[in-house]
């Protein structure tokens, strides 16, 4: 039997394309389960194929699966429910199998409304899943109604034959990455949170389970050996017990893994010493939801935090060298040029490096679904349009769609104009063992204004000017190649050649082997007409194809 995994489209394009375009992790380990049960299982990131939609077609002729299985979260179920009318036209006796957080909360809808869709799991699917798969295997359609958290047609009928077994020892599940490689790993599921927006309080009943430190890192290292260096730690709230988060540190600096990595977290479990033990084990990035800067809107969203939390969370991270990042949602109940501003008061006051803004939006699921059908009498056949989410500001007749973009269009404007004022008031940890650490966290940070993401928004001013400090401000902690290159760059661009070659030269001394740094040295030598000195750095590295031309030209210049 060929099993199909598949993680399809979303209707709509993405700003943060990076929101939508990995499989959730819990794909990964159903496709682990299949295969420890010696079923070919294959993944499929799908996420995109909608830019090429002939590939589908020759994918499935190809690959001839016996069962599709689709990771639907809500955003992309057209996509989903697209590629099922695909398959099951190529091949009317295949199952089509829906599952994720999408078709937990939707079961009924889409087994009374898409007859492509045979069967949902529901819940945690990994063994729902393995069990379903063996009854189709077994062709016994009796089997399949004794397995617990599955939704199919009975007749006329629709039924679910129970809630999924809770795995309570998350390490009883068999190690994706064995079978896979990815980098959005999770050490727990669960959130204890209680957020209206978010499903999480009705999907895992506020409860959370934990990998053992030791299973998590052995996953790690595994991918580390398969050559991923950088992973998303994907737990909502990774610092919620402390103990378990030192452990995985500790285990990670003690086998030698070198790995940077980015985390999400809530401020109310911030500690200084967690935060010593997450740096010097390669985490550079922490998000945070702090929603809103008004109390009264963080209350309606039951976002129990304060502001005097929130800040010292951002200050903490910050001064560890981690990348402190906000997520805002605007457009909320009652939401107003005050609140606006109570929002942008915030963001003065924490000082974040990092901000993405939402508009609130309503999903299955939620607290606010729940209200929002109670109060409109409606039901889930608002589903039945090809919309992948309701905005909160069209059910609200104190809202409208231009007030709304005028919001988000004001708090980016304030975020992007403060930002070079939030880098200068950065104030790091005098501690020992950290001055890499420090170095290395300016230099990506400077990074970000003059390669990366940064570089190309044209509300943040002075972004060169803002580099070139950072760049200065980390070779103060350390010798770092990024910032040698990224300052060498910076007055290359500023045509002062004669700074740029001291610079350079400085980093290749304490980097003799770094390609990017010769030839960047041999440039500026270059325009200074030092055609021998330039000619000396390139043919370090003769064999490489950015060199191969640098060469040619200076030994004709010579």
């Amino acid at each position: 039997m060929k099993i199909l995994l598949i993680y399809p489209y979303c209707l709509e394009e993405r700003i943060h394309e990076e929101d939508v375009q990995v499989p959730p992790i819990g794909l990964y380990y159903v496709g682990a389960v299949l295969r420890e049960h010696q079923y070919d299982c294959e993944i499929l990131n799908w996420h995109d194929i909608n830019r090429t939609p002939g590939l589908i077609r020759e994918t499935l002729a190809a690959k001839a699966p016996d069962v599709i299985g689709f990771s639907v979260l809500h955003a992309n179920r057209w996509g989903a429910i697209e590629i099922a009318r695909i398959a099951r036209e190529m091949n009317p006796g295949i199952r089509i199998i829906f599952g994720g957080v999408g078709a937990t909360f939707l079961w009924e809808h889409f087994l009374r409304h898409f007859k492509e869709v045979d069967f949902c799991v529901v819940g945690e699917g990994e063994y729902s899943f393995l069990k379903l798969i063996e009854a189709i295997d077994g062709k016994d359609s009796g089997a399949i109604e004794k397995v617990p958290g599955v939704a199919l047609r009975k007749g006329r009928a629709i039924i679910k034959t129970g809630e999924p077994v809770r795995i309570t020892n998350l390490d009883r599940l068999p190690d994706p990455a064995i079978h896979f490689t990815f980098q959005h790993v999770s050490s727990t599921r669960g959130c204890p949170g209680n957020c209206t927006f978010c499903g999480s309080p009705r999907l895992w009943r506020r409860k959370v389970q934990f990998h053992s430190p030791a299973y998590f890192v052995d996953q790690l290292e595994r991918l580390y050996r398969k050559g991923v260096r950088f992973f998303y730690f994907s737990d909502d709230t990774f610092m919620l017990k402390k103990d378990h988060v030192m452990t995985i540190c500790r285990e990670i600096l003690h086998r030698g893994l070198h790995i940077s990595w980015a985390a999400i977290s809530h401020v109310n479990y911030v500690d200084e010493e967690v935060l010593s033990w997450m740096r010097r084990a390669g985490c550079t990035q922490i998000s945070y939801g702090v929603e809103s800067g008004s109390p009264r809107i963080r209350r309606l969203l039951n976002k129990i935090t304060r502001a005097d939390q929130i800040q010292r969370a951002f200050s903490l991270t910050t001064r560890y060298g981690i990348l402190s990042r906000a997520y805002f949602i605007y457009g909320c109940p009652g939401e107003n040029w005050d609140t606006i501003q109570e929002t942008i008061d915030l963001i003065q006051a924490i000082k974040p490096l990092g901000v993405i803004f939402y508009i609130l939006d309503i999903f299955p699921g939620t607290a606010l679904y729940a209200d929002y059908i109670k109060r409109s009498g409606g039901s889930d056949d608002v589903w039945l349009r090809r919309v992948e989410d309701i905005l909160y500001f069209e059910i609200d007749p104190k809202l409208h769609k231009e007030l709304i973009l005028d919001f988000g269009r004001r708090l980016r404007t304030e975020f992007y104009r403060s930002l070079p004022s939030f880098v200068d008031a950065i104030d790091l940890v005098n501690s020992e063992g950290f001055a890499e650490l420090h170095a290395d966290f300016l230099s990506r940070l400077g990074m970000t204004f003059s390669h990366g993401d940064y570089a190309g928004i044209e509300a943040i001013p002075n972004k060169l000017e803002t580099a070139a400090r950072l760049y200065e401000r980390s070779l103060k902690y350390a010798p770092n190649d990024r910032a040698y290159l990224g300052l060498g760059i910076i007055r290359q661009k500023e045509r002062r050649f004669d700074d740029s070659v001291r610079i350079l030269s400085d980093g290749v001394r304490h980097f003799p082997d770094n390609e990017p740094l010769h030839i960047c040295l041999g440039l500026s030598h270059m325009n200074l007409g030092q055609y021998g000195e330039a000619l000396s750095c390139f043919e370090k590295f003769s064999d490489s194809k950015q060199a191969v031309p640098y060469i040619a030209e200076c030994r004709r210049r010579l």
